[in-house]
């Protein structure tokens, strides 16, 4: 049997779906999009030229409008992909804490959310995808052939992310990085366009005390798994 050809990862922020979804895609010879990123760079460009966060219709055509493009590295700094907005390399603009207060909100508008989802399900429909976001097993992708969900403690996440941020030489406070974290799990779970949950159907990984390796390790044995059933 042939290893699963759609590869849904979806879970809470900073749970490793960035990490596992890439290397799980360089493993299988794979595309790996990372559909997040996209609702981030509509928040960043948002952000930069002054719209309201709260105009949903502002953002709505903004989203219709911006040129989003998501492409395998093209740096050797740190990056899992590389990210253009209308041509310019957002990558780690979308990762500042600005773009982290933000993006929920934009993400949960249905205009925004219709934009971005189709254009993901248009690369979903070509196959050897590996697609990682919040809402890819149960709206962009249902009918993958391997949904799997991460997760992990809001505080081991909030770590995550902290240390992140530090990494790239930035400031960070870890209790303002933690209360953005439950912000950002409260919003995506209770939204009412695609709420944060997994399909049915999908394994849900823990990944509170895994290493990267292990989890990779773990996906790697569902995807064999798929390809006996």
């Amino acid at each position: 049997m042939s290893k699963p050809s759609t590869i849904a990862i979806d879970g809470t922020a900073a749970s490793g779906k960035s990490t596992i979804g890439r290397l799980l895609a360089e493993r299988l010879g794979y595309l790996y999009l990372d559909t997040g990123a996209m609702y981030r760079a509509v928040t960043w460009v948002a952000l930069q030229r002054g719209l309201d966060i709260a105009d949903e219709e502002a953002i709505t055509a903004l989203a219709e409008a911006v040129e989003i493009e998501v492409v395998p590295p093209t740096a050797n700094d740190g990056r899992q992909y590389t990210v253009y907005a209308d041509g310019e390399d957002v990558t780690w603009q979308i990762r500042r804490p600005e773009v982290d207060a933000n993006v929920s909100p934009v993400s949960a508008y249905p205009g925004v959310r219709r934009a971005l989802t189709a254009q993901q399900r248009r690369i979903g429909r070509r196959g050897r995808v590996v697609m990682v976001g919040r809402d890819i097993g149960t709206v962009v992708m249902p009918d993958a052939d391997l949904k799997i969900y991460l997760d992990a403690t809001v505080e081991e996440r909030a770590r995550r992310r902290y240390r992140e941020i530090l990494a790239r030489g930035e400031r960070a406070d870890y209790g303002e990085v933690l209360a953005a974290m439950r912000r950002r799990d409260k919003f995506d779970s209770e939204r009412e366009v695609a709420p944060l949950r997994p399909a049915k159907d999908a394994v849900i990984i823990d990944t509170t005390d895994l290493t990267v390796e292990e989890v990779l390790a773990r996906v790697m044995e569902l995807v064999e798994a798929n390809c006996e059933s």
